[in-house]
């Protein structure tokens, strides 16, 4: 069939290459798209975080997102060690439409299932509530500002 997307995988980011796909698809996303300042995209969290990478058939990266988990995810879980911190996802836009981010969400809570994480927090920007309650999240708290845009957070159990 002409003109069908590609096929996908969800992995785990294993070596320099992965990491480096996971930071261009965020900076085709959240700087060029979404204007967020390169300055604060990048941040100390990243070196410790488990981030998960959507490759297609081709090898090009469609989407990333990363999980931040015990001491690292302390500050944004409210200091429950058992929670993990899901974010950073970012879907390209020739992925969108396709499932990836789904897929990537699935992929980042076994990873947190697999440390032994009991849930997973996320901040969503205001626009995409809707697609993390379709995965189960359940919003909590006031809007609030990131890097500009408009956010809630969310939770899921495991």
């Amino acid at each position: 069939m002409t003109g069908a997307p590609a096929p996908y995988t969800t992995r785990t980011a294993v070596d320099e290459s992965d990491l480096a796909a996971c930071f261009q698809v965020r900076k085709e996303v959240f700087v060029g798209e979404q204007n967020v300042p390169e300055e604060i995209e990048y941040d100390s969290y990243d070196a410790d975080a488990l981030h998960v990478i959507a490759v297609a058939a081709d090898g090009a990266a469609l989407g990333t997102g990363r999980l931040l988990h015990g001491v690292g995810a302390a500050a944004k879980t409210g200091g429950d060690l058992t929670v993990g911190s899901l974010g950073r996802l970012a879907v390209t836009g020739r992925a969108r439409g396709l499932g990836v981010g789904a897929a990537l969400v699935r992929a980042i809570e076994e990873a947190a299932r697999g440390i032994g994480l009991a849930a997973v927090d996320l901040h969503a920007q205001t626009h995409a509530l809707g697609f993390y309650e379709r995965l189960g999240y359940v919003a909590y708290g006031p809007e609030f500002p990131d890097a500009g845009i408009p956010h809630r957070a969310m939770r899921r159990s495991l």
